[in-house]
């Protein structure tokens, strides 16, 4: 039985898959936060957090990694870890310095810090000459116009060190730019407490479908899964409302968007101990890398796998995290797709109705999951604001996306918010 340190966590799926790949692996975890209370807060109503069913909860300051190492050293030493972990992006840095601090499996720390930090993966790639967007770095409202004007309206502002599709914007000219500068300046902390910095990354808008490459590191190889497509909606936001899982692709577009995906991670370190989910779009003139998210796929993608697959990448990630050689064998599931749909508020109130209890009877469904009326609903601007999703399969071929989309019109056709 292997002890794995978990730093942290997202309070959403992967939250709940995370410990059960642990426990189904017949590992244990000690949980490591800084708030208790956040994960007692997100747990249904009479239930009890995965998170907190660990071996050992710990209180410590999870956001400040120089006090933290001495700190888990010494825990190492009476509780002997054999893997570091976590799903939150906000501390897979940490992660990193925690497990090249002890030891332990995984990527170097610098990796793992330049694909966290959006411009520093784009200083990577361009370094290595893996494809990208036209971009530019800059922290004064000066230097930002400037260098919004050289590379062209329309395109994308980003923070360099947020996530879920956080304050990513689409603007058309300078009064908007503006706008989408100052909406940052007014967050000084992510969600987490943790310090944002103040730069803001400009990106070229490109064109052609987005679709993301899932991948498993270990010992230096990295094996592809497959691609996932992705639809995105909420303009000017990029939120992602479905994904499909194998995407509908031809198999020259799905080998390059792979091939463009292993160079990104080449170039960054990513070659070992990492669960890897890089997001690509197909341009008119050739794949190009939005971003690299070294930890396994959010928005249920992994699940989109493993019902397609067999593959489960929360198991995999856990194995690699040990140091250990994942099981990616494939198996026959049944399935030729699976996709899921989200439902994405569009106004701000209170929901009222949302019925989705015929639906989970439906032919083909895989999983049903609302919001419960009384809840308070913000407009969506993120992936954060979802009113739940749907999830389906197709026996015969890649049918699921538009399964779930006549699912989900059925779903809103019963939305009332007020």
């Amino acid at each position: 039985m292997a002890h794995l340190l978990m730093v942290e966590s997202w309070v959403g799926s992967m939250s709940r898959l995370l410990p059960r790949a642990i426990r189904e692996g017949g590992h244990e975890f000690t949980f490591l936060t800084r708030d208790l209370h956040h994960y007692l807060r997100s747990a249904p109503e009479g239930a009890t957090h995965p998170l907190l069913g660990a071996r050992n909860v710990i209180t410590a300051d999870t956001n400040d990694t120089d006090a933290l190492l001495p700190e888990i050293e010494r825990l190492h030493e009476v509780l002997r870890f054999d893997g570091v972990i976590t799903s939150c992006d906000y501390y897979l840095p940490t992660v990193a310095r925690i497990a090249g601090h002890l030891g332990l499996p995984g990527s170097t720390p610098e990796a793992v810090e330049d694909a966290c930090r959006k411009d520093a993966t784009r200083r990577v790639l361009a370094d290595s000459g893996v494809p990208g967007p036209r971009f530019a770095v800059h922290e004064e409202w000066a230097d930002i116009a400037r260098a919004a004007r050289e590379i062209g309206y329309p395109l994308v502002v980003k923070p360099v060190d947020l996530c879920a599709g956080m304050y990513v914007r689409r603007v058309d000219d300078e009064e908007q730019l503006a706008a989408a500068v100052r909406a940052l300046a007014d967050l000084p902390v992510n969600a987490r407490g943790q310090r944002r910095e103040p730069a803001v990354l400009l990106e070229e808008l490109l064109d052609g479908p987005e679709v993301s490459v899932e991948t498993v590191s270990h010992a230096g190889a990295v094996h592809v899964v497959g691609v996932t497509d992705k639809s995105i909606g909420g303009a000017p936001a990029f939120i992602e409302t479905g994904h499909m899982f194998p995407a509908a692709l031809s198999a020259a577009d799905a080998e390059a968007a792979e091939q463009t995906a292993l160079a990104a991670l080449k170039a960054l370190g990513l070659t070992d101990g990492v669960v890897a989910h890089t997001e690509i779009k197909l341009t008119s003139a050739g794949p190009r890398v939005v971003e690299v998210n070294p930890r396994p796929a959010g928005n249920r993608i992994t699940e989109l796998v493993r019902h397609m697959t067999g593959i489960d990448l929360a198991a995999a990630f856990v194995e690699v995290s040990l140091g250990r050689e994942p099981d990616l064998r494939r198996s026959d599931t049944g399935l030729r797709s699976a996709a899921i749909g989200f439902l994405v508020p569009a106004t701000s109130g209170t929901l009222e109705s949302l019925d989705g209890g015929e639906l989970r009877d439906a032919p083909g469904v895989l999983e049903v999951q609302l919001a419960a009326p009384g809840k308070q609903v913000k407009a969506a601007g993120s992936n954060n604001e979802y009113l739940g999703h749907v999830m389906a399969g197709d026996a015969e071929g890649l049918g699921a996306r538009d399964h779930v989309e006549v699912l989900l019109g059925e779903l809103r056709s019963g939305l009332v918010i007020r």
